[in-house]
Formats: C-alpha cells, structure tokens, sequence
C-alpha cells in the first residue's frame, strides 16, 4: 500500500483570528510509523503526521488547544494518540477507539492519559465492523468517567442509528453533521432530518466541521456555509468546529488549513456564537 500525504506544509494564515483559548476539536495525528505501527486491517496508509507537525499547525492558524482523535489506521492501539497528548503540555486532550472488552483498569489509564471520550466509525470503507451492541457496552463502561460518544456516519444511515444513538447513555457527538447532501441546500432531506434529530436529542451535539469534504462547490465553500450557518445559530450550545488535519483521504483534494479557519466567522457569525463553538463547548467536554 502507497503512502499518502493529504496535506500542505504551510498552509494559508486565516484572515479570522481565533479568540484566545480556542480549541480546533477534531484533528489526527499518524505514527510516527517507525514507533507507533499502523493497524494491519487500516484501509489507508498515510505519511507520518507528527504531534510536533499538528502544534506548528496549531500555533500557525492561531488556536490553543487541540483535541486529538484516534485515526482508524492505528485501529484500536491509542498509543500515538496517547503520545500526542502526553506531548502537548496539557494543550490537548483525546478521543479513543477501543476494543468492546476493554476493563475498567484500562479506561481509567486512558482518563489519566487525557483521552475523554470515545469514537465509533460506521464508514464502511473506513472499518469492516461496526457492531452496535458492542459498543453499546463500550458507552455504559465509559459513562462513570463523564467521557461522550462521538459518533461517524453518513446520512444514508441516520434513520437506521436513531434507536442506537438514543440507548447511549453520554453525550453523542455526530462528526461532520453525519455528512448530509450539501447540494440539495439549507432545507434539503439530508440536513432538515438532522435537524429534526437535534431537536428531539438535546444530549445529542454535532460538529459544524468537514467543509472540505461536503462542499461541492469547493472553497471558499459558500455551499456548506450557507446550510451550516441554520445549524449553528439554531444549536449555539452544541456545536463543536475542528479542522479534520491532516484530513485523512483527500489525498486528491487537499484543502487549505487557513481556508477553513476562515469559514469559522461565516457560520459563527458574532463574537459570542464563535466563543461558544470554539471555547465554551469544547471546554466543557475536555476541560471540565
């Protein structure tokens, strides 16, 4: 398997300024290989992406904080998350995948280590498996710690996850708004049945991040915006935004960090709406 680079090395620096103590929610680190391996059944194999890479990127986009969340080439082995954080002088924090049979013991070294939460991945091409009453087990263990459930998944699947998202007992974080259908616009099926999810679940949070991704039109992403920005001011409390670095497979369309740093104040657009997406919610899942 190729290796694949899905980065620029010095991106754009937004024109937006982050308020002090923002956190960028949603990034990755990968190996370094030589230490941390990735995982035999990985469905990609990225170029090293090294916490010393993310805090440069971090510093450079004006942000304070990262959370760092497991990729799914290193599986269910945190180790290189665990290192990224252990690494930040108390600048980040984690997002895990683990095994259904982890114990206590082990969660709890996992707190220590600044992990905070838990993700299960329903992309098909990204995992072979995603049983939901394995990790229905998984969020009743990691319930006592106050850790939250982040939850990926495409919208095609949203119906069918309803039952399993309402019996976790934590907060549900949906990344990528469960990827809807930007181009069906900002009352399309895809984005007005997540709504309808939000209303219903207030336990249930999303984050308003992934334009690179979802936007057909591309930057300056004027599409994502423009069905994003209902979401945010309709659901301030429960927003989160990340910039997905080192953006895993979009080797074919990689995107400039500094371009979606800039979307920020187009979907947030007072100071007190971006202090919430960027600082207050965000703090209250990895801070607390």
């Amino acid at each position: 398997m190729s290796r694949s680079k899905t980065w620029i090395d010095r991106p754009s620096r937004p024109g937006f300024t982050p308020p002090p103590g923002a956190v960028d929610a949603h990034v990755h680190v990968f190996g370094p290989e030589a230490e941390f391996p990735f995982s035999p059944k990985a469905k990609y194999h990225p170029e090293d992406a090294t916490p010393e890479m993310l805090f440069a990127l971090r510093d450079r986009l004006g942000f304070s904080r990262n959370v760092i969340v497991q990729a799914s080439c290193h599986g269910t082995d945190n180790a290189a998350t665990l290192a990224g954080i252990a690494k930040s002088r108390g600048l980040a924090r984690g997002v895990a995948v683990v095994d259904p049979d982890i114990g206590v013991t082990e969660l709890k070294q996992l707190h220590q280590g600044g992990i905070r939460g838990v993700r299960f991945n329903f992309l098909k091409r990204l995992v072979d498996d995603a049983p939901k009453d394995k990790f229905l087990e998984i969020a009743k263990k990691i319930e006592p710690l106050g850790w939250h459930v982040i939850v990926y998944f495409e919208a095609d699947l949203l119906d069918e996850l309803v039952p399993f998202l309402e019996a976790i007992p934590t907060i549900v974080v949906v990344d990528h708004l469960g990827r809807p259908d930007i181009a069906q616009g900002p009352d399309g099926a895809d984005i007005t049945a997540f709504k309808a999810l939000l209303d219903s679940h207030p336990r249930i949070w999303t984050k308003v991040s992934g334009a690179e991704r979802l936007s057909v039109q591309g930057p300056p992403f004027d599409d994502f915006v423009e069905v994003i920005r209902p979401v945010v001011e309709a659901y301030p409390d429960r927003v989160l935004w990340g910039s997905d670095w080192p953006h895993p497979n979009m080797e074919h369309r990689i995107p400039d960090d500094g371009t979606l740093v800039d979307v920020i104040p187009r979907i947030a657009v007072t100071a007190e709406a971006q202090r919430k997406l960027l600082i207050d919610n965000p703090v209250r899942l990895y801070w607390p």
